[in-house]
């Protein structure tokens, strides 16, 4: 039997929004929701939170992860990756004499991720013989007409594209920032979260938010509401 594990990268020191991965979302603090649709998924062996915060790691176990061990000190800095963070629980459960053949990395702060998403990514994973899947969104706008901020003035990055409409553009896609489903051994050799042989999980963006300040955590809040009917 192939293992599996879902690691939840929590650490204690968010900025944009303090205390971000237990702030609580309508009810509950957030990184429950990742922990329950882990468990509900029926997907994983292991389902463990990354952590150097000693209250994340008492809610991480209350509603049924594991905290094995400690986030380093050096992987629980502001410069430290999601990739560094996955490397180091591989090598530390790897030191106990455990090795997995899936990982999901599962961000805290993803409410809208379902069992049903989970499922899907995972049966692309293996069905579909690719290294990794992860859920995208399309941008609603064009981002060959972006704008950028010079001197207080607006400006387009790409002035060449300003003659045309939004309809002659092809589709352009954004990690949604919710998971990452993968063969570990592809993932540590190529050191990248995306890597070369990569699959996709469309989403509607009314089903997802990719929560980084206080107005996306406010938006979140009211979509979930919409979607469950609160």
């Amino acid at each position: 039997m192939k293992k599996k594990i879902a690691i939840i990268p929590a650490r204690g020191g968010s900025k944009r929004i303090p205390r971000k991965n237990i702030k609580e979302f309508l009810g509950k603090p957030i990184i429950a929701y990742s922990i329950e649709t882990a468990i509900s998924s029926g997907l994983f062996d292991e389902i463990m939170v990354s952590t150097n915060d000693k209250e994340i790691a008492e809610i991480a176990l209350q509603y049924g992860a594991k905290v094995p061990f400690f986030r380093s000190l050096e992987n629980s800095s502001d410069v430290a990756t999601t990739f560094d963070v996955i490397e180091e629980v591989l090598f530390q459960y790897k030191q106990s004499g455990l090795e997995f053949d899936f990982v999901c990395c599962l961000y805290p702060c993803a409410p809208f991720v379902t069992k049903f998403i989970l499922n899907d990514a995972f049966w692309k994973l293996t069905n579909q013989m690719y290294d990794l899947v992860f859920p995208i969104i399309k941008y609603s706008s064009p981002i060959q007409r972006a704008i950028r901020i010079d001197n207080n003035k607006a400006r387009f990055v790409n002035p060449e594209f300003s003659i045309y409409g939004t309809q002659d553009f092809e589709n352009k896609f954004f990690d949604s920032g919710q998971f990452y489903f993968f063969k570990p051994n592809v993932l540590l050799k190529e050191k990248t979260l995306i890597v070369e042989n990569s699959g996709f999980i469309l989403l509607n963006k009314n089903r997802a938010e990719d929560i980084d300040e206080l107005e996306d955590w406010e938006a979140a809040e009211i979509k979930y509401r919409i979607i469950h009917n609160l």
